[in-house]
């Protein structure tokens, strides 16, 4: 008997939606499964890999994502153009990066004109994405969506707060939009409501969660996309079960580490390799969570994200994947110099160093007192010569032995205050031990009579509830007897006069009063 895996069966599934038209448009959604769960479902469409261009020069892009489009980055047609004949792009995002009032503040026509050049030289679908300034955004998308009716543009980002203007707009021209929240499950379905009220198609709507470039924003986002793929899958909620994009260029480009050099950033390695794969990681991350589709900047990242694409959606090996191919010169890093001097010292060669460095002083004192003997001996050789007949003089101090008594005299100071110190140190840690173990005690004495304390008054409070309930059911008990003796009598309650209501509703209201009761209170989630 083979072995048969536990499946997870879902009560719902990702809607399938196209974007574009005619021969190259792109379906992405689809999946009954969770990602990559191709053995409890299906995904009959692979996620997709959008390029990103801007509609103007880019001022701050490192010289890894320059280097590709260096001859192209002044015009987004041919930057355009360039992606999908050179590159392969099967979808490309076109970033209006112009129109943001807080930078050269572009027209909706100028960007309306970028959009027909753009769609001119390609013959891929288009996705033109905003600057997040709702006013503009809306302003933008109008002009854009009333020009170009002859193709099928995506447009986003789209929030609650300009979802009408730009909604209507793509219902009446037939585009598709981009539902955007702030990572936030419960924001990423109110927008899907509004829209939905607002009587855009839900097939023609994708969900931008709002994406992080690394480190913590990957993560946030990447558990917020989860739970969209599990309200979506495990609870069926209808509302969010719409393909996920993710601006992932964007945020990946802009982080500081992928914009260090070598000579700011020597640890980091290879400045070109360092960008593509943080957005290679950062795709793959996103890929798990459940993206369907990924805008992307460097050709290289693109080319792995692919190859993974492949082997985890038809298998294969890994191996047979072409290693990174650089486009800037190579540099060159000497790890090894920039390391800090390794300490190879043993543990137990320290502690056994310290008591010599310790006792070193009063080695020295004893040379030194040494050194004083022989010093003796000429001095009472002088002494023994006769005097002079005159007058006898003084002895001369000797120079050589107030020296060594004085430097005996100091070491023996250093020593008495070393071994002072020692042993005021070893006091000072005895006592706080003792501190220590005494607070610990004190605490445990105080979290038993804490424990015991909270015991004993569950106690007390279980038997008076259950002093109470027993109180309750013997009174219960007297009146269904006192009741029952009643009936049994004969007599019966006095009529209780009832007053009409002021206003009288029909079963109909009473119905709808009763259904707006219950929706005010359904929790979105």
């Amino acid at each position: 008997m083979s072995f048969e895996f536990y499946k997870e069966s879902y009560a719902g599934a990702i809607k399938a939606i196209s974007i574009g038209k005619g021969d190259k448009a792109i379906t992405v959604g689809g999946e009954t499964c969770y990602p990559f769960y191709q053995f409890e479902g299906e995904m009959p469409h692979k996620p997709r890999i959008a390029m990103e261009i801007w509609d103007m020069e880019p001022e701050e892009w490192p010289a890894a994502a320059l280097e590709p489009f260096k001859d192209v980055i002044s015009d987004p047609a041919a930057w355009a153009k360039k992606c999908v004949a050179e590159y392969g792009a099967e979808i490309i995002v076109l970033q209006l990066k112009s129109t943001d009032p807080n930078g050269t503040d572009a027209s909706p026509a100028d960007a309306s004109a970028t959009v027909k050049k753009v769609l001119a030289a390609i013959d891929v679908p288009l996705v033109v994405w905003g600057v997040a300034n709702h006013e503009k955004d809306e302003a933008v998308f109008k002009k854009i969506a009333e020009d170009v009716q002859d193709v099928q543009l995506t447009l986003g980002p789209v929030e609650d707060k300009n979802h009408k203007g730009i909604g209507a707009a793509a219902m009446g021209y037939g585009h598709a939009i981009i539902s955007s929240s702030p990572i936030d499950v419960n924001l990423a379905k109110q927008v899907n409501i509004l829209l939905e009220n607002l009587g855009m198609p839900m097939d023609r709507v994708i969900i931008d969660p709002t994406t992080g470039g690394l480190g913590y924003g990957m993560e946030y986002s990447y558990s917020v996309m989860e739970r969209l793929r599990m309200a979506a899958m495990a609870q069926g909620d209808d509302k969010l079960q719409m393909p996920i994009i993710n601006n992932l260029a964007n945020e990946v480009w802009k982080c500081k580490e992928a914009k260090q050099t070598v000579e700011e950033a020597p640890t980091l390695g290879d400045p070109e390799k360092r960008g593509i794969l943080m957005e290679a990681v950062g795709a793959v991350t996103y890929l798990m969570a459940g993206s369907d589709i990924l805008i992307m900047r460097h050709p290289e990242s693109i080319r792995l994200v692919k190859a993974f694409i492949d082997l985890a959606m038809d298998g294969g090996s890994a191996a047979d994947i072409d290693p990174i191919a650089k486009r800037l010169e190579g540099v060159s890093v000497d790890l090894a110099a920039l390391a800090p001097e390794p300490d190879l010292t043993v543990e137990e060669e320290k502690k056994a160093a310290k008591p010599a460095a310790k006792a070193a002083p009063k080695a020295a004192a004893k040379p030194a007192a040494a050194a004083a003997k022989p010093a003796a001996k000429p001095a009472a050789e002088k002494k023994a010569e006769p005097a002079p007949a005159a007058a006898p003089a003084a002895p001369a101090a000797d120079p050589e032995a107030e020296a060594k008594a004085k430097a005996e005299a100091e070491a023996k100071a250093k020593a008495d205050a070393a071994a002072k110190a020692e042993a005021d140190a070893k006091a000072k840690a005895d006592a706080e031990a003792k501190a220590k173990a005494d607070a610990e005690a004190k605490a445990k004495a105080d979290a038993e009579a804490k424990a015991k304390a909270e015991k004993e008054a569950a106690a007390k409070a279980a038997a008076e509830r259950e002093a109470a309930e027993d109180a309750l059911r013997q009174k219960r008990a007297a009146e269904r007897e006192a009741h029952a003796a009643k009936r049994a009598s004969g007599e019966t309650e006095k009529a209780v006069s009832m007053t009409a209501a002021a206003v009288q509703k029909t079963e109909y209201e009473k119905i709808l009063d009763k259904l707006n009761w219950v929706h005010r209170r359904i929790p979105l989630y």
